[in-house]
């Protein structure tokens, strides 16, 4: 066998498509849409091992904007195949473990390069469809973003296996890093097509064996991800997907001896559930388990007195309302200073009255669906809230309707209770909470902001006083993993701004940096003497 010390292919990031009228590619996106909407329904299965595994109780998939078209079905399973999964996985494990890197790495970088080019348009329109993402959205995650994943996550593996130790003359240190000993279980989130691929690529790519559980709402473009790995490569069994309840898996994985890691991405809530029910059970394993997740958000935009009222108008009107609020990045509460405040909302609330709202085969539409009814209603509910409050009114939006689709209009809200409910709770929908502030209180409103949340994931300054942005950043220093600085506080780039939170949104491991792949490795210190001693006697004795 050749040895060698490889260099991977340098990451650029994947240029963004525009999809500007009469360009080719809305043409072939449309197409592949239209193509996709009208085929006969598809029957999605669970992929265990080199199976594919339907079973007899299904359930249906639809668009979140047209809910009464059926675009097939995915087949639920039980116990059994949590448990068929795991073997699965354990079996593939030895041979993808000793598998040398560099094979590894070319089966992603070919995932990257079939999805730039044949897979873009099936991936992009699957996105459109189950979860309801305009193609923009569609385009900068479930293509560029995963490109991304695929081709910078390569060159930090890379980076992390070249890291090695120092030697003193006589010896020679070395470091191995071993993928865990066990499998990973993977837990995705419905709103982005790259996270779902990359919370099971991420650990793949380092030598471990994957069980994935997608959401039931992603079910859709979960079976392009999965025909993308096995065309790319990727061994039977090294990434398992199953589909089934949530408390049925964790009842078979959380108490099997051989599971090392969780990589999740969803709710705060059911983390903290699952890293206690590891906890109850850490005495079943062989190791001790990796914990990786990224949770929930309240993000913020606060502006200074100096701001422009146009620019943080601008991250308002995106930050909180791209994707219909359901990025756990999204603006979702908001503080204005007294002189510039009204100024900015009456921008926003142009803005907002300037969307158009509908189905993503609609280019000009801005807004599209929120993902299900269950959505819908939880929405739904704190918008009837906040109108039976005296605190607060609704400057614009405000309306909802789920009869074709799950639709709920980009809502602002202003209060005069800094504390008011959705300036505290997590809404994951089109709802941003304006709060004024008297501008000359900044002080006490980074204090203020600082103490409202328990989450830490995003937030943006606007300012241009520099002594106010200094300041801002040192008091708000763990109230946001991801912090911006004039800009909206979403949009995070592969390889520019690495992803996460802590407090109550994660454990701040940094997805598209090499500080989420080095949680997937186990280190081996290897120290070698070139000429050992042969008398036990040391010089202080004589």
């Amino acid at each position: 066998m050749p040895n060698a010390i490889y260099n991977v292919p340098y990451p650029v990031n994947e240029p963004v498509k525009s999809y500007a009228p009469n360009s080719p590619e809305k043409e072939r996106l449309l197409e592949t849409y239209k193509a996709l909407r009208s085929q006969d329904p598809i029957d999605v299965p669970m992929y265990i091992g080199g199976e594919e595994v339907r079973t007899s109780e299904k359930k249906t998939i639809s668009p979140p904007h047209d809910h009464k078209h059926v675009l097939g079905k995915f087949n639920y399973g039980d116990a059994s195949h949590v448990n068929a999964a795991i073997d699965a996985a354990l079996k593939a494990r030895k041979d993808w473990a000793a598998m040398p890197w560099e094979h590894r790495a070319a089966i992603f970088l070919k995932c990257a390069d079939l999805l730039e080019g044949p897979y873009r348009d099936r991936m992009n329109a699957a996105t459109m469809l189950g979860q309801s993402k305009n193609a923009f959205q569609a385009e900068i995650d479930a293509a560029c973003e995963l490109i991304d994943f695929f081709r910078f996550n390569v060159a930090y593996m890379q980076q992390i296996y070249t890291d090695q130790p120092e030697s003193n003359p006589g010896m020679w240190n070395r470091l191995d890093y071993r993928g865990l000993e066990g499998f990973i279980f993977a837990i995705s989130p419905f709103n982005f097509t790259s996270i779902c691929a990359n919370l099971c690529a991420a650990p793949a790519m380092m030598g471990n064996v994957v069980v994935w559980k997608p959401a039931d709402s992603q079910v859709y473009s979960a079976q392009v991800i999965m025909e993308l790995f096995k065309e790319a490569g990727v061994p039977d069994g090294v990434i398992n997907m199953i589909t089934v309840d949530g408390p049925v898996a964790g009842d078979v994985i959380f108490k099997h001896p051989d599971f090392a890691g969780l990589h999740f991405t969803g709710s705060t809530a059911v983390f903290k559930h699952l890293w206690k029910e590891i906890g109850a059970n850490i005495g079943n394993y062989k190791t001790y388990p990796r914990i990786v997740g990224e949770t929930g958000g309240k993000d913020f935009i606060i502006a200074h007195k100096s701001s422009n009222p146009e620019q943080v108008a601008t991250a308002i009107s995106r930050g909180a309302f791209e994707f219909q609020g359901q990025k756990c990045s999204a603006a979702s509460r908001a503080y204005l200073p007294s002189n510039i405040a009204d100024e900015i909302l009456k921008s926003v609330v142009e803005d907002v009255k300037s969307f158009k709202m509908g189905s993503p085969v609609d280019f000009s539409n801005f807004i599209n669906a929120v993902i299900d009814e269950k959505a819908f209603d939880k929405i739904a509910g704190y918008i009837d809230y906040i109108k039976e409050q005296d605190d607060a009114e609704i400057l614009v939006g405000g309306t909802y309707d789920k009869s074709e689709g799950y639709f709920i209009s980009p809502t602002v809200v202003k209060t005069t209770n800094p504390k008011f409910r959705t300036m505290c709770e997590e809404i994951f929908g089109p709802v941003i909470t304006v709060y004024v502030y008297p501008e000359n209180e900044w002080d006490a409103t980074l204090e203020l902001l600082d103490s409202t949340s328990e989450y830490a994931l995003t937030g943006a300054v606007f300012s241009t006083d520099r002594y106010a942005i200094v300041h801002a950043s040192q008091v708000l220093e763990h109230a946001a993993g991801n912090f911006y600085i004039n800009d909206k506080p979403t949009g995070a780039v592969v390889g520019q701004q690495p992803f996460g939170g802590s407090r109550g949104s994660g454990t701040n491991d940094k997805a598209g940096s090499y500080l989420n792949l080095i949680r997937w490795v186990t280190p081996r210190t290897i120290k070698e003497t070139f000429n050992p001693p042969t008398d036990y006697r040391y010089p202080f004795l004589g």
